[in-house]
């Protein structure tokens, strides 16, 4: 990716479980909850689960390194990305999912990514809020936006990646699809 914008800390307020939902927000004040773990619960899986929140912590780092390899490597061979809602598309394997990141970063001079919410809702299922700074190829004006995710993990490896706009439907659906596979 061309000029790259300067590697700067990764700060992310992580969660091993939601807050409850009278004090959730779709406001960046979510992100100033204080990080918390159930380390009860973590403990007992630990050596059969990896940390979803290191995992995710990686892959933003990639993502801001604009380290496509390093991005990459946590995705299963078979993943799916959905990225229908956003008119995009849904992109099956390894090598889709590559082409449509890699051509996402190439249109962008600069492209920073920064968790405003990573939560580890169990069961393999992580959800993301993230805002997206950009500044389009040749362009000296930048934009920005937010997503959510829901990444479904199975085996270490994403195996599922799903991409809202709406971060209060991307928060429901992953919170439902997590005591669905739980």
């Amino acid at each position: 990716m061309r000029g790259a914008a300067p590697a700067a800390p990764l700060s992310m307020k992580l969660h091993s479980r939601p807050e409850s939902a009278s004090s959730r927000t779709s406001s960046p004040r979510r992100a100033e909850h204080i990080a918390r773990r159930d380390t009860g619960r973590a403990m007992s899986e630990e050596s059969t689960t990896p940390d979803l929140l290191e995992l995710a912590g990686r892959q933003l780092e990639a993502a801001n390194r604009h380290d496509l390899d390093a991005f990459m490597s946590v995705f299963a061979p078979d993943a799916v990305y959905d990225a229908s809602r956003d008119g995009l598309g849904v992109y099956e394997g390894t090598a889709a999912i590559r082409g449509l990141i890699g051509g996402w970063w190439d249109a962008f001079d600069d492209l920073r990514l920064t968790p405003e919410a990573v939560l580890d809702l169990g069961n393999g299922v992580l959800f993301a809020a993230i805002r997206h700074d950009a500044r389009p190829v040749g362009s000296a004006a930048y934009v920005n936006t937010h997503q959510a995710y829901v990444f479904v993990i199975v085996e270490g490896l994403v195996a599922q990646t799903t991409v809202y706009r709406d971060v209060d439907e991307a928060r429901a659906a992953a919170e439902r699809l997590a005591e669905e596979r739980g």
